[in-house]
């Protein structure tokens, strides 16, 4: 697969303008749009800026692409920030939002949250949750959602949602696996730190064992919106 590449200065501008596109197509065409946030510190002004944006909230169904352990106001959730971000200057419905219950045991909030999806894909007549836009980060080790290097969930083939025990962090995470993350019709990397090029590069070219890389969308496009870091 060949990744669309857009460098910008408009970092959270172009960002804005591209979830907000993929929305009004997917509410036209479907009647909703199935949007996965990720975290991390990237996001949140995007976020911020997107709560303002002319969006159909109530046509919007919010998922999370990977989850810390935690309570959904620990300072830690990817949640919370959304929620502070983007769920709650939005108005965005609650009951649109697909929350990740970090406060239960990983296996239990996995299975948990697996589940949800495929309730939602069992309407949609799918075999496998598919996300109208996905978007994710990617680390200095090249991992995305919590897939990191070296730890079982990479290797999972049949599940959509996993708890994940992250060595290098000594704690579990619930996230997205790469069946999951690939059924999407786009997903976006959203990177703005210019000091990530050099895994960029390598993971754009191939044949690294970076997470990053193995995100090929079969039924869809990958898009790397990369920012000047401003």
């Amino acid at each position: 697969m060949t990744p669309e590449v857009i460098r910008t200065s408009s970092f959270v501008a172009d960002a804005v303008k591209l979830i907000a596109a993929e929305a009004q197509a997917a509410i036209t065409a479907r009647g909703l749009f199935r949007l996965s946030l990720c975290g991390g510190n990237t996001p949140r002004p995007v976020y911020a800026a997107l709560s303002e944006a002319p969006i159909l909230w109530s046509k919007v169904l919010i998922t999370f692409g990977d989850e810390r352990c935690v309570p959904p106001d620990d300072a830690q959730s990817n949640y919370r920030m959304a929620r502070e971000a983007l769920l709650d200057p939005a108005l965005v419905p609650a009951s649109n939002v697909l929350r990740m219950r970090g406060e239960l045991d990983p296996e239990e909030a996995a299975r948990e949250y697996e589940q949800r999806l495929a309730e939602v894909a069992s309407e949609f007549g799918e075999p496998r949750f598919a996300h109208d836009l996905l978007l994710l980060g990617m680390g200095d080790d090249g991992h995305t959602a919590s897939l990191f290097p070296g730890t079982p969930a990479l290797e999972e083939t049949r599940r959509n949602v996993v708890a994940n025990f992250v060595p290098k962090l000594n704690a579990h995470r619930i996230t997205f696996t790469l069946p999951l993350i690939n059924a999407a019709r786009r997903v976006c990397f959203l990177v703005n730190d210019p000091k990530k090029e050099p895994i960029i590069t390598e993971v754009l070219r191939g044949d690294t064992e970076y997470p990053a890389e193995r995100v090929a969308p079969a039924p869809g496009t990958l898009t790397w919106l990369l920012g000047d870091g401003k």
